[in-house]
């Protein structure tokens, strides 16, 4: 089977239920040698969304507070849609980016299944609340991110695990810390589980980030600075959570680095 082709389908498909089990699939079958990386074709930009939530602008998008039981359905509904989100940028590092080594590929592969297994912690746990993954307006930011990044998969590493999902290691412990003094010690359980494995996810990001940095004789955190400050893009927004940052390939000289950066 044809990785490429099989991952344009995976990221292609509409229905839910279809694409996590087809993001789960093609990590098996990579694992078990059943996907050639042959006849790479042209990426696809089709993504496959299903009908609802209605997508608006990230601008747009409420600030709520944890206070009440809509609230907190709408806060695990926001998380649930990233990890839908992170399963696309996943898949699309796979089929966009050709002639990259076998194990870049088995690295995303590996990520866009573990998305699927935390929409999956997450959607169940929304619907003990009585929502479902859906019944509220979500926004496409992260897939807007993948659409900038098209060009390049130094972009892509820098900005969507070095910038994005780590942002998400740095916001998850106070996340959690409202999730528990709300009572809702499922969702933080939970929680701690994807702050395990996007530390995994962010280092992979960074791994990839410096090994095309090396083939282009390029520094490191100079490149990474240059792409975080280009216009329109979130700047490293201290406090960090270093311990998870560290664990991901952070160097505290980095962490300094970025903490210093303008806003």
């Amino acid at each position: 089977m044809n990785l490429f082709a099989a991952a344009r389908a995976v990221l292609a498909e509409r229905d839910i239920e279809n694409k996590l089990e087809g993001a789960a699939r093609l990590y098996e079958d990579w694992q078990a040698g059943r996907l050639r990386l042959e006849d790479f074709g042209a990426p696809s930009d089709l993504c496959g969304l299903p009908p609802r939530p209605e997508l608006a602008d990230p601008r747009s998008m409420p600030r709520r507070q944890l206070s009440s039981p809509e609230n907190h359905a709408a806060l695990i509904h926001a998380l649930t849609h990233i990890e839908f989100n992170a399963i696309h940028l996943a898949l699309d590092a796979v089929q966009r980016f050709p002639e990259l080594p076998p194990e870049f590929y088995g690295d995303w592969l590996q990520v866009a299944a573990e998305e699927a297994y935390h929409f999956r912690l997450l959607r169940e746990h929304l619907r003990t609340l009585g929502r479902d993954y859906g019944d509220f307006p979500a926004h496409a930011g992260l897939w807007e991110l993948a659409r900038k990044t098209a060009h390049d998969p130094l972009a892509r590493m820098a900005l969507a695990p070095r910038l994005m999902e780590a942002r998400g290691l740095d916001v998850t412990p106070d996340i959690q810390r409202k999730l528990t003094g709300y009572g809702d010690r499922a969702g933080a359980a939970i929680l701690d589980i994807i702050l395990r494995d996007e530390i995994g996810h962010v280092a992979a990001g960074d791994r990839w980030f410096r090994w095309l940095c090396r083939q282009r004789g390029l520094e490191a955190l100079s490149a990474f600075q240059e792409l975080v400050s280009a216009p329109g893009m979130p700047r490293p927004r201290p406090p960090f959570n270093e311990a998870a940052r560290k664990a991901a390939g952070f160097s505290a000289e980095e962490l300094a680095a970025l903490a210093a950066m303008p806003p």
